[in-house]
Parts: C-alpha cells; sequence; structure tokens
C-alpha cells in the first residue's frame, strides 16, 4: 500500500514542473532556485507597482482628474472696476455732503474724499461696498451729512445709502467700460461656468448684462453675489455654495480671482485659484495660487486643465517619481509611507 500511495503524489521535481493551471511546464521554464528567486522579487515588485498606478490613478481623479467648472470673480477680473467703485463713493460722498475726520481736519466744508493709495489698500483688505464704509466708519465715527446726522434707521433711509451703487451703474452704462482681455473668449469655451463676486446683486447684475452680454449672462451656470452669502471674502461660503450650485467637487472646480482676498476665498473652498492681477494688486503674495497672470489674453482652457492637473497632492508626485526611479525593496517602503 505505501508503495502505490507513492505512486499516487507528485515529486517535488515533477510540481515545480507544472504551471499554476496544473500543466506541465515546458523544461526551459523550470528555474533554479537562485533565478526562480530573482523571478519572484521581479514578480511581487511589478505587482506592487501595478497596484501603486492603480492607487495614483484613483488619487489623480479624485483630487484634480477634470476641470468640470471655472469660476469667475467680477470686479478685477471681468472689468478693471476699483477706480470706478471709487468714483462712485467718492461722488456719493459729494452728493450727501458727508464730512468725516480725518479729512474734515483741514477742511470741515471740504467731502469725504478717498484717494487712490488709501482706496487701493482699503479695498485689499475688506471686500465688498457696505463693509468697506462700515469699517470705515466704525473707525472715524459716523460722518455728518446734508441728510443724516445720526446712522439711519428706517429701511426707507437705508434705502438712500445705495446711490453709490446706482452711481456705479450710471459709470458702467456709460459705454466707456470693457471687459478685460481673454475673459469673453473663455467663457465661451463651453464648461461649467459661474461668476462669484462680493459686490451688490443689482450692480453686478447691470455689470455683466453690460460687460458680458445678455445671452452669456442669461446661460451662467451659477450666478452668485454678496447679498446671496451672510460672510464675504475671505470666507468661503460663496465658492462652497457655487460648486453646490453646480454640481462639481471643489477640487475640480478652478477660480479666478484678482485679489488675495479672494484667493483665500477659493483656497478655504478647497479649489485651485489663477490669478490675474491689477495695478492695484500686482504687489500681493499670491504664492498659493497655482498661476499669475497679467491679463487672460494668452490662457486656453487647455492651459487651465494642464494646470489643475499639476496641482495634485504632493503625496502622488512622490509615488510617481517613486515608479520611476526606485528598486523594489525601497519603493514598496517608501510606497507604504506616502500612503
Amino acid at each position: 500500500m505505501a508503495s502505490s500511495t507513492s505512486l499516487l503524489l507528485p515529486t517535488a521535481a515533477a510540481a515545480a514542473r507544472r504551471s499554476p493551471s496544473g500543466h506541465r511546464a515546458p523544461p526551459s521554464a523550470v528555474l533554479s532556485p537562485p533565478r526562480r528567486l530573482a523571478t519572484l522579487r521581479c514578480l511581487g515588485y511589478a505587482r506592487r507597482r501595478a497596484q501603486a498606478r492603480h492607487v495614483v490613478a484613483c488619487a489623480s481623479a479624485a483630487s484634480a482628474g477634470s476641470l468640470d467648472a471655472l469660476i469667475f470673480d467680477c470686479d478685477g477680473v471681468i472689468l478693471e472696476s476699483e477706480h470706478l467703485h471709487r468714483q462712485a463713493y467718492n461722488d456719493a460722498f459729494a452728493h450727501f455732503g458727508v464730512s468725516c475726520e480725518p479729512a474734515s481736519a483741514a477742511a470741515t466744508d471740504a467731502p469725504l474724499y478717498w484717494d487712490e493709495a488709501f482706496y487701493d489698500d482699503l479695498q485689499n483688505r475688506i471686500g465688498g461696498g457696505k463693509p468697506k464704509m462700515r469699517w470705515y466708519f466704525g473707525e472715524n465715527g459716523w460722518p455728518t451729512s446734508k441728510i443724516f446726522e445720526t446712522p439711519p434707521s428706517s429701511d426707507s433711509d437705508k434705502e438712500k445709502l445705495d446711490w453709490k451703487t446706482e452711481r456705479y451703474k450710471e459709470i458702467l452704462k456709460s459705454g466707456t467700460v470693457k471687459p478685460r482681455p481673454g475673459v469673453l473668449r473663455l467663457m465661451d469655451e463651453g464648461i461649467k461656468l459661474a461668476v462669484c463676486s462680493a459686490a451688490t446683486k443689482s450692480s453686478v447684475i447691470m455689470c455683466l448684462e453690460n460687460l458680458i452680454g445678455l445671452e452669456r449672462f442669461n446661460g451662467l451656470d451659477c450666478f452668485l453675489a454678496g447679498d446671496d452669502v451672510k460672510l464675504k471674502k475671505p470666507d468661503p461660503s460663496i465658492y462652497i455654495t457655487a460648486a453646490e450650485k453646480l454640481g462639481a467637487q471643489s477640487q475640480n472646480c478652478l477660480v479666478v480671482e484678482d485679489s488675495v482676498i479672494g484667493l483665500q476665498a477659493a483656497k478655504g473652498a478647497g479649489m485651485s485659484c489663477i490669478i490675474t492681477y491689477t495695478p492695484s494688486t500686482a504687489n500681493q503674495d499670491f504664492s498659493d495660487a497655482i498661476a499669475t497672470y497679467p491679463d487672460l489674453s494668452n490662457v486656453g482652457l487647455e492651459d487651465l486643465k494642464l494646470l489643475l492637473q499639476k496641482s495634485l497632492p504632493l503625496g502622488v508626485f512622490k509615488i510617481n517619481q517613486m515608479l520611476d526611479s526606485e528598486d523594489a525593496d525601497t519603493f514598496f517602503e517608501n510606497f507604504c509611507t506616502v500612503l
């Protein structure tokens, strides 16, 4: 019985000559122990490499695999508007005879006037029109004027404060204001499109209707203004809301801003951001932006897609580098460390 049983059991040599499917392997496929060990190491490395490639592909798709939506700020991006806002503020101060320290210290009858240097600093620190005035009068005291001696309390009196907005609209309607270079071309690329501005909704609507045209404005996939969120930029609320309305993941949205306030809002929402700076914002710190341009005249949609793909998390880049440069053991150890 013992001898007959042994006839039914394959020898170790016979087993080595069989493939994983159970078929006998050709004599040339039978490897010596050292070569077999080397082969197994190579197969293990290849398998781990393939697994890593899969992880990288999944991470890429989840983080910055595609550009699904382009989100524009309005003032400073679609148009260079800050000098127009400053003109409207000063016109409003003169219209109402607004006088406030320190301007009134030099001439008591002179209306409040925000010069270019002061306004550049103000608009780069505080977003939105009403927040600017609240901050200024909070710092310098409620101004005297021909209309109010104390802050207005009734709705009808508060509406008079919108005179600045109406003046800004008149300037936009004058026909002298044009969109910044490259904006309209990018808007016509066929991608999901949003405009998110901290300004008053009525003034942004007037701006967009006059600068990009009714057809483009009505074709926007999302439009949000300062009235639509409780907190202004640099709070990220407006961009988080935009992503929800667009039905897009934040990491697949790209924001176009002109100031560090807008950049902070975009980053806070988990979005990548490019900057098209203006003369008043050119010296700001845009190190968190994925690209910085003087305008969009030479920037195409394919350029932006590539930029977003290159903004992959650092860990994914490290894995790709390991796949191309490390030996099996070192790669596997580093791969586990990165993951």
